[in-house]
């Protein structure tokens, strides 16, 4: 299987661009509409054929560039079916499943985050990817104050979704702020400050609700827009 991880600076939004080797048919994981040139370089230059545009939630942080992605190649939109985006050509529910030549992504549930967030399972031979997008990050995860968001719902997607796969599943986070670009369930089920164990259910919302974060910086854009994905016209 041919994988790109790709990266937005201004953002801090991992892109992820999975294709089969033989059919090359694609698929491409939280684009940035700023970055659409660049993703379609790679894409024409690998010879790809992209199939759907996936995205793990409706972004406050960063503007989608799906729709212009569906625009330049004829790809599909996908997001949950209770994301409120409306512009999505499929709505998209667990246990869906998305196929790209030989391979194919199965979709969770993973609430929390926002009421809408996906994490996508890819398995290529004996390796499990899981692309979580904001709800479980490197040592960290999303935060719950806006967007229909709960601490506790956030809880339980991770503890019995994510943490219900393979040990050495490789899980790609949706951002990273600390230069880290991959991490596994073992890992983050023994290291996570958040979600490692000991933490209960109660102290993690406890966690959660003390945080006091400023809102993202492009959230009163970005959050239509993706709503839109990503046509702000």
């Amino acid at each position: 299987m041919i994988f790109r991880q790709l990266f937005d600076q201004d953002t801090w939004t991992y892109t992820y661009l999975l294709a089969d080797a033989e059919s090359r048919e694609a698929v491409i994981i939280d684009s940035v509409r700023e970055k659409v040139e660049r993703d379609a370089q790679v894409i024409r230059e690998l010879g790809l054929t992209l199939k759907v545009a996936l995205e793990t939630h409706v972004h406050a942080d960063h503007v989608t560039g799906s729709g212009q992605l569906r625009e330049l190649f004829g790809a599909r939109t996908l997001v949950s079916d209770v994301s409120g985006a409306e512009c999505a050509d499929i709505k998209a529910r667990e246990g869906d499943r998305v196929a790209f030549g030989h391979h194919e992504v199965e979709v969770l549930s993973t609430p929390g985050h926002t009421d809408g967030c996906l994490t996508f399972v890819v398995r290529d031979g004996d390796k499990t990817m899981a692309f979580s997008g904001d709800a479980l990050l490197v040592r960290g995860c999303g935060r719950t104050d806006f967007q229909q968001g709960s601490a506790a719902t956030l809880y339980r997607s991770v503890r019995d979704k994510i943490f219900a796969l393979p040990d050495d599943t490789l899980i790609y986070p949706g951002h990273d702020y600390r230069g880290h670009t991959v991490t596994t369930v073992d890992e983050e089920r023994n290291h996570n400050p958040r979600l490692k164990r000991e933490i209960t259910e109660e102290a993690f919302v406890q966690i959660m609700d003390n945080l006091n974060l400023p809102n993202p910086r492009l959230m009163d854009v970005a959050v239509p827009a993706n709503l839109s994905c990503g046509r702000t016209a």
